[in-house]
């Protein structure tokens, strides 16, 4: 039964990002396609208010207005969260955000990572959640898809890389908010709030007051997932019933949050006029994602052998820290699927997984390429295909090319500085915690899960994921502080050099293919493809592991 509740979700996934694929590819066309007909009238009004040129940008265009949009987000978000005590909209009158708080919620969501800090339902007014959370939930994970429809033109020679504001604007109209509609109004038909309403107050049946938390739940659980944000309405996220009151609600948050990324590699066949090479990237990435989920369901139905021993029993499986109504399959996909798009929302406590079950979230986000984020994920698989070509490339003795343009020092000295800055900004500042805040209250667990914790925690936030293993006390002067500074550089860095390379790709004169040419169309590729990515990204991180989950793991046997 397992087996077939989690087949028919990636079933039903496959089917949706096939047709999904093929329309991104048309909706982000720079030639007029028949979607232009459908939004182009609302797309045009939208320019003309906002100022907008539709002209060609070049990749150092591109990447400044990302930056400079952005930064007008985040200041408008910074300002709504210190102001939100005096503002309208806070029938529960909840008061305003500290500065550093406001800080790391405001970069958080700005990156897409929705780490949290606080605890939805009580940390943030009505306003705060729509014109602060729910806004950048739309307009983060629009930049990113912006960005990876950038990339993919510059590898695959369009005549530009776009144009941002263009771009951002059909990422909403065209992409985020159609879908958020739909996927809102059946959240509602399966019993999640959507109202502006305050607390409710109940009297229990032993005559007890009771303050029940109700709020704009649906819209904004439909666009976290929708955009790979997953920052929660309530503080336990998709494990409160009014988030995820039903199995289908649970099902439908888990195809949200998977569509789109699931979508882009079919989108990059398309527009590389080579559906095979889009299926290479996809069935890398799914070969990866399937290794991480049987990891997961596997150690989460073995349980607990150390409590085994001791006569409690195992039969089914380690429910620590899940709710009984999804019990180990749907907990352990849920996992597996969140971790892997870098949602981060969560229908189970990760902090309560075993500790090979704990890995696979942790080794998700260190890859960053198993499908990834709206956008990102995409980015760092192409990332690494290109770097995959150069290494088979030189070993073999054929010419480094991709799709028809030659990949020379310029490009891998961008790509060096990437695939390093992701495990720099994951390892230093781990290391820093672990020698100044282990053995203080923000760490619950002083032994190897103690490092698991804090590990998690960078790792989240490099990867813009957002989702922890919750015994940290995280709302401190460092954690706010270092967590937001590994965000910003984790979700900047890698944009901006990609830019580059995108920019550097489409400036090169196509070369026509020889027989010294390494094809990336075919199986040996999606082999070398995956090699690359575990060399080079996997290995990278096994001896901070070995410290964390894999040495809680060895304890237990």
């Amino acid at each position: 039964m397992d087996f077939l509740q989690i087949s028919l979700v990636l079933v039903m996934l496959l089917i949706l990002a096939i047709p999904m694929g093929r329309y991104l590819a048309n909706a982000f066309s720079l030639n007029a396609t028949r979607v232009d007909r459908i939004f182009g009238g609302v797309e045009k009004g939208i320019y003309k208010l906002a100022g907008i040129r539709q002209t060609d940008m070049t990749w150092k265009q591109y990447a400044a207005a990302v930056l400079l949009s952005n930064i007008a987000m985040v200041a408008i978000a910074y300002i709504l969260l210190r102001l939100q005590g005096v503002l309208p909209g806070n029938p529960s009158g909840i008061a305003a955000m500290d500065p550093l708080l406001s800080f790391n919620t405001a970069v958080s969501f700005l990156t897409n990572t929705n780490l949290q800090h606080y605890s939805g339902e009580s940390g943030l007014s009505y306003l705060s959640q729509m014109m602060v959370i729910i806004y950048l939930m739309f307009t983060t994970p629009a930049t990113g898809i912006a960005v990876v429809l950038a990339f993919m033109r510059g590898l695959t020679g369009q005549r530009s890389i776009g144009n941002f504001f263009v771009d951002l604007v059909r990422a909403h109209t065209r992409v985020l908010l159609p879908l958020a509609v739909v996927v809102t109004l059946l959240l509602v038909a399966q019993g999640v709030p959507q109202t502006l309403e305050p607390t409710a107050t109940a009297t229990t049946l032993s005559s007890a007051e009771q303050q029940i938390a109700r709020g704009p739940v649906a819209s904004l659980v439909s666009i976290k997932h929708l955009g790979t944000n997953g920052g929660g309405f309530f503080g336990v996220n998709s494990s409160h019933p009014f988030e995820n009151p039903t199995p289908w609600t649970n099902v439908l948050e888990m195809l949200a949050m998977f569509l789109i990324p699931a979508s882009l590699p079919i989108a990059f066949g398309h527009m590389a006029k080579s559906r095979k090479q889009g299926w290479i990237i996809f069935g890398a990435m799914g070969a990866m994602f399937l290794v991480f989920l049987a990891t997961a369901y596997i150690n989460e139905m073995h349980g607990n052998p150390a409590l085994e021993r001791v006569g409690l029993s195992q039969t089914m499986g380690s429910m620590e820290g899940k709710e009984v109504r999804f019990g180990i399959a749907q907990s352990a996909l849920f996992t597996a699927i969140t971790t892997a798009a870098t949602t981060g929302t969560v229908n189970n406590m990760h902090d309560t997984l075993t500790p090979l079950g704990g890995l696979v979230p942790l080794g998700e986000m260190m890859l960053n390429c198993v499908f990834g984020g709206d956008g990102v994920g995409t980015v760092n698989i192409l990332m690494y295909a290109i770097l995959a070509v150069f290494i088979a490339g030189l070993m073999v003795g054929r010419t480094p090319e991709f799709l028809g343009r030659k990949i020379e020092g310029k490009e891998m000295k961008l790509i060096a500085i990437t695939i390093l800055a992701h495990p720099l900004i994951i390892l230093a500042p781990t290391a820093i915690a672990l020698a100044t805040e282990m053995g203080t209250a923000g760490i619950s667990n002083p032994g190897f899960h103690g490092i698991s914790q804090v590990l998690y925690e960078f790792t989240s936030s490099a990867a813009n994921n957002g989702s922890g293993f919750e015994g940290l006390g995280d709302n401190t002067p460092f954690w706010n502080i270092s967590t937001g500074l590994v965000m910003l550089f984790g979700r900047y860095v890698s944009i901006i050099a990609m830019l580059a390379v995108a920019g550097s790709m489409l400036a090169k004169k196509p070369v026509p293919e020889t027989m010294g040419t390494l094809r990336t169309d075919n199986n040996v590729f999606l082999v070398i493809l995956i090699a690359t990515v575990v060399i080079v990204g996997a290995l990278t991180f096994l001896p901070v592991l070995a410290l964390g989950p894999i040495a809680e793991w060895l304890t237990l046997r």
